[in-house]
């Protein structure tokens, strides 16, 4: 049973990301959400570890309500990149919901002789090994896009991990890295510009926001999805009466016609589903990149 009055006090949401990214930008969009139930919701940074930090303070949390977390696609590929994680992802948190999908490109530079996946596939395969792929890290989703890509094209990248989206950005636009996958929000800008070639967007469908770019899905390669998602969870035992009320406000926010087009502008899909949906998708999403970890024999460092 939720206690009488939910929520009496302000309500925390631990984000396991640095301040300014996008993880950080939904998630205080969700907090302007839950304050629609007349509490504040204020958001705490706590990044590190592939994620792994900040949700492992949430698993230690009270499952009261009070505390929650915004997760990344990381929550669904940490088990099996780690054998030792400080939490168990199916028995120590609560599911409220997927906040947003996110539409990723497949970016090359502009001397990287191939403008479309037709060519980048040829391209490679007539020079296994000469295609360099930037990513935020080893086990990040972008790494395992690449990985993707080599498993259901039949190629050989070369992978570059860095620390962060950002620098492998700036290396693939300079030319010492010639391909990226890279959320739609950052790369656009580039792309319009000439220093970035689209080679393809990532989801299943053609993006809302980008509705002239065509998916890997569509272009060749059956079956690709590389986008990714945010969600909100919450520690263990929180009852189901709080967690209707927090995804009820959530969706209300995330349904809101101005919301949806800036999210959507951003090239931010709003989801805002239930419980119940959002348990089903994390894991097919984590039996998903456990099969890429497995088949590429990945470790984490």
């Amino acid at each position: 049973m939720a206690q009488p009055g939910y929520p009496s006090k302000p309500i925390e949401i631990i984000v396991a990301s640095s301040a300014g990214g996008i993880l950080d930008t939904i998630a205080r969009t969700a907090a302007h959400g839950i304050e629609r139930l007349g509490q504040s919701a204020v958001a705490k940074n706590m990044p590190g570890g592939g994620g792994t930090i900040g949700t492992g303070a949430l698993a230690r949390a009270a499952g009261d309500g009070y505390t929650l977390g915004a997760v990344a696609t990381s929550h669904a590929i940490n088990p099996s990149m780690y054998t030792k994680l400080p939490y168990d992802t199916a028995r120590d948190f609560t599911n409220i919901t997927q906040l947003v999908e996110l539409t990723n490109f497949l970016v090359v530079n502009p001397a990287v002789p191939a403008s479309n996946l037709k060519e980048f596939i040829a391209l490679a395969k007539a020079k296994p090994g000469s295609i360099t792929y930037g990513s935020a890290g080893v086990g990040q989703s972008n790494h395992l896009s690449g990985e993707l890509l080599q498993q259901k094209a039949g190629i050989k990248l070369v992978h570059v991990p860095y620390r962060g989206s950002a620098q492998a950005l700036t290396d693939v636009i300079g030319g010492q890295v010639s391909a990226m996958f890279v959320d739609a929000l950052s790369a656009e800008p580039y792309v319009k510009a000439g220093k970035l070639k689209l080679i393809a967007a990532t989801g299943m469908s053609r993006s809302p926001a980008y509705p002239d770019y065509p998916t890997l899905n569509e272009s060749g390669l059956p079956g690709f999805n590389g986008n990714t998602w945010l969600a909100l969870v919450a520690p263990a035992g929180v009852s189901p009466d709080i967690v209707a009320k927090l995804q009820g406000a959530i969706h209300a926010e995330f349904d809101d016609p101005q919301v949806r087009k800036r999210l959507l502008g951003q090239g931010v899909i709003p989801v805002a589903s239930t419980p119940e949906a959002f348990s089903a998708f994390l894991d097919s999403e984590t039996k998903r990149w456990a099969e890429v970890i497995e088949t590429a024999g990945i470790e984490a460092n």
